[in-house]
């Protein structure tokens, strides 16, 4: 049997005017519905070009076109087919769209942002998006370069990005996120910035933090609160932003003279192994063969910063380097470590505190999800 048409020129188009290819669209739509989105946009958005009028119909279908994938403007031309302007009316098309885009400043992308916190604040009193979180919440903040082309592109400009493992330098834009999930709970997308490609990881970071950790106690992170992130965002600021506002913190230290000293400071019978992941349970051993081991000090940091110095404890992880097999009669003298130390004041115990760091690894996932939806035609050609 052979098919009658070529599969490069097969085409399914939904022009019924009763069907939509999208069901999954009325339930989404409904929630924001119910949590006021367009009542939001319409009370704190105000855009003073002509192209701004009807705000709130023009949000509507922006996160609608989202919601069914739409990365680009011109993806948003999926909400005007079969049946979506009975499921949807007011929907406006993508040049439309565009050029309301367009027309945002600086202050209409901050008048935006507070939309964005209330409606996080109304969903998660309508849908159970924080199961937990009032006894355990964390915010995970992290940045990341995409790549733009271009030497006219606003804002781009040569920023490091990790591409196979590697550390490259690539021109684009810098994108800082920070997501809410709990022990029970998948990371929620709660505050997203775009900056520009040159701009340092944590610039921002301390205002964005926050901004932030009042909005994660209104959605319901009224228990242990945890900020984690990686060693760009231990700084002095951020701590004291965390501080100020009943925060804990968990960030990946610098391996900086002082914390390596530190390090070499530990008692060597204060090393406690760890079921690190792959590791293999030797029954005759009676205990887990892991090259991994973790400890603990009191740490001070931020010393040379008046006034913001602070003290709390240095969990540091030691990993065995694993070298080359050497020939037979070169053994080895003593293994050598890689340590990765994380400066925290968190409430719990060594090993949980520990394991809850690795778990901000869970951040590398959204940024991924990120660029696989909505970040994936990020302004890239001119």
């Amino acid at each position: 049997m052979r098919f009658s048409h070529a599969a490069a020129r097969t085409q399914a188009i939904f022009d019924d005017e009763h069907v939509i290819s999208y069901g999954g669209l009325a339930p989404a739509m409904r929630l924001a519905e119910r949590c006021g989105l367009e009542r939001l946009v319409d009370a704190h958005v105000t855009l003073g070009a002509a192209d701004g009028v009807n705000a709130e119909a023009k949000v509507g279908s922006i996160v609608a076109g989202m919601a069914c994938g739409a990365d680009s403007i011109d993806d948003l031309d999926l909400l005007r087919h079969g049946g979506m302007d009975k499921l949807l009316p007011g929907i406006r098309a993508p040049s439309t769209l565009g050029s309301f885009l367009r027309a945002f400043t600086w202050g209409n992308v901050r008048q935006l942002d507070r939309v964005a916190r209330e409606l996080l604040v109304r969903l998660a009193a309508h849908a159970r998006l924080l199961p937990g979180a009032d006894v355990l919440a964390f915010l995970d903040i992290d940045s990341m370069q995409r790549r733009t082309y271009g030497y006219a592109k606003q804002g781009s400009g040569f920023g490091h990005t990790k591409i196979q493992g590697k550390s490259v330098l690539v021109r684009g834009l810098n994108a800082l996120t920070v997501t809410l999930s709990t022990p029970l709970a998948a990371p929620v997308v709660a505050a997203t910035r775009l900056r520009g490609g040159a701009t340092g990881s944590a610039r921002g970071a301390k205002s964005l933090v926050a901004e932030y950790i009042p909005t994660a106690r209104q959605a319901g992170c009224t228990g242990t609160l945890i900020l984690r992130g990686d060693s760009a965002f231990y700084s002095a600021e951020v701590v004291a932003a965390c501080r100020a506002q009943d925060t804990r913190f968990s960030i990946t230290a610098k391996l900086d003279p002082k914390v390596k000293a530190a390090i070499a400071a530990i008692d060597p019978g204060a090393w406690t192994p760890i079921k690190y992941p792959r590791a293999v349970f030797d029954e005759q051993a009676g205990g887990w063969v892991s090259d991994a081991e973790v400890a603990k000090t009191s740490y001070t940091a931020f010393t040379s910063k008046k006034g913001k110095r602070v003290t709390a404890r240095l969990i540091v992880r030691g990993v065995k380097k694993l070298d080359p097999p050497a020939a037979d009669g070169q053994g080895e003298l003593f293994p050598t470590y890689r340590y990765y130390p994380i400066f925290t004041d968190s409430p719990y115990t060594l090993l949980q505190a520990e394991a809850q760091h690795r778990d901000h690894a869970v951040q590398e996932q959204v940024n991924a999800d990120l660029i696989d939806g909505p970040l994936a035609h990020l302004p890239s050609i001119d």
